[in-house]
């Protein structure tokens, strides 16, 4: 049949990139206790195209995708490298998101559950390999000024910490995860008995964070790991008391 892809284009425009999204399939995870988990990733895949060629031909991006099951950041170039193999390209790009459980145990009454966080892959290989990974974590912040000025209460909401890393060595979502944790008023726990109400109502109390300091001691934690060659954080206040979201970014420069 003829190849109509593969027809000579006159115009001379070089296509950045070329390719799939809202590509869905289920996907196989380990996790950092080495156990296994299944979810659902939606992907965008996509080659550079030359000036002179008029189409790339996207079934291959189904084809090469439809043949990875297990899905981390070991996988993530080799199929990059196929992508560019198989679609005669320089660069190839891939994006994936997905959800991601971890299981959490109540403070006081040790009730388990499990907390969905959004995740992120951005990967790219043409003469080198490059790999982003950002992890969205839910938390709990406590306004510092509502506190200082109220003769009682100070209002708080759920607020939401995006990072992203790129690393040498192999980094674990649960560790960004329990970053943001760590450096927000309190964590977030999908079940709570009313035990476990009264201690985070009150630790978020004691620990009362802006969203700048939640960003700032984000970042501070990030420049400790020696793994780390770049990241962004981004917290986001998703305010009780006004009609709109704050929020803070901060972000270390690539060398």
């Amino acid at each position: 049949m003829k190849d109509v892809q593969s027809q000579v284009d006159e115009r001379n425009i070089y296509l950045n990139k070329v390719g799939i999204n809202e590509f869905k399939k289920p996907i196989t995870l380990k996790d950092k206790n080495s156990e296994v988990q299944h979810s659902i990733a939606t992907i965008s895949a996509s080659v550079d195209l030359k000036a002179e060629e008029r189409g790339t031909h996207m079934s291959r991006f189904v084809e090469v995708l439809n043949d990875v099951h297990n899905i981390n950041p070991t996988e993530i170039e080799p199929i990059l490298k196929t992508m560019k193999e198989r679609l005669h390209a320089e660069t190839s790009y891939l994006e994936m998101t997905f959800d991601y459980f971890i299981e959490k145990t109540a403070p006081v009454s040790g009730k388990k559950s499990w907390l969905d966080v959004q995740c992120r892959y951005e990967a790219s290989l043409d003469d080198e390999f490059h790999f982003n990974l950002t992890v969205e974590t839910p938390v709990t912040t406590l306004c510092p000024c509502s506190k200082e000025i109220s003769e009682y209460g100070a209002h708080n909401q759920k607020a939401e910490v995006a990072i992203t890393v790129s690393f040498h060595h192999m980094l674990w979502i649960e560790d960004i995860v329990k970053i943001a944790e760590n450096n927000a008023s309190c964590e977030i726990f999908p079940l709570l008995k009313r035990v476990d109400e009264k201690y985070v109502t009150e630790t978020a109390y004691e620990n009362p964070k802006f969203v700048e300091d939640v960003c700032r001691d984000c970042a501070v934690e990030l420049e400790g790991i020696d793994e780390i060659s770049y990241y962004k954080v981004k917290a986001t206040s998703l305010e009780s008391i006004h009609s709109h979201t704050a929020f803070a970014m901060a972000e270390k420069k690539r060398s």
